[in-house]
């Protein structure tokens, strides 16, 4: 992984003006929402015994696992530091979103330990339990999303620069990049599909456009896209996907 920024208190990009676009954050918060809303119910579908089943549950849910945990750290290593620096008066709201990072991680590590019992068995119990695990993380997920959105969102957009932004996308490819190998064999696929399935219909020509190098949209048309619904069709088996709201 990369390591942790310097302080913004450095020289800004010789001409950059304040202010980014922060949308693809609110995206992906939309995702968080929506695969862990998912997420109890798909683990709650699978009958007792049907390891199977099981594994390609415990495979996403492995995954929405790492997102989560890549996601903050993304925030914790590039974001906080520079975001105090540039604006001070923002140190209670970042103080807050540390404390629940700190809470969402300690509910993964009391719930991640539970994915491989039930992936074994796929027994009733462990079913239930790792499902109950997952609403917990949810219920304390969303009430993060949404202090962030409120009080760390705006600030954001103002005070930094657009290449100082992605810098967390940066980070955060750099990290699927390096774990692809204990992910899902379509995890990129998966995630461009995610962030195209928060776009609604008669707007993604547009974003694809704008946000999408042209080599990434020939191999999306071409390929990713067919992987992306094959892996929804696999994970819902065969059942319509449930859109991100």
């Amino acid at each position: 992984m990369v390591t942790k920024l310097p302080s913004s208190s450095e020289p800004r990009p010789d001409g950059e003006a304040l202010g980014c676009d922060t949308s693809d954050l609110i995206q992906v918060h939309r995702i968080f929402r929506w695969l862990y809303r998912e997420l109890p119910g798909l683990i709650r579908s699978v009958d007792d015994g049907d390891v199977s089943r099981a594994a390609i549950v415990a495979d996403y849910a492995s995954m929405d696992f790492y997102g989560l945990h890549l996601h903050h750290e993304t925030e914790d290593l590039v974001l906080w530091d520079r975001l105090v620096d540039r604006s001070p008066g923002c140190v209670p709201h970042v103080e807050l979103m540390k404390a629940q990072h700190a809470e969402v991680a300690a509910e993964l590590a009391k719930v991640e330990p539970l994915v491989e019992p039930w992936r074994a068995n796929a027994d009733a119990a462990s079913r239930d339990l790792l499902a109950t695990g997952v609403e917990r993380i949810r219920d304390t997920l969303i009430v993060h999303l949404g202090r962030e959105e409120e009080e760390i969102v705006p600030v954001a957009g103002a005070v930094l620069t657009q290449s100082e932004w992605d810098e967390m996308g940066e980070h955060a490819r750099t990290g699927i990049q390096q774990s692809k190998g204990d992910m899902p064999r379509d995890v990129m696929a998966i995630q461009l599909g995610l962030m195209l399935a928060t776009v609604p219909l008669d707007e993604r020509p547009e974003w694809i456009k704008h946000n999408l190098p042209a080599p990434i949209r020939l191999l999306y048309a071409l390929l990713l896209k067919r992987r992306y619904e094959r892996a929804m069709d696999e994970l819902y088996d065969g059942r319509p996907v449930p859109p991100i709201p």
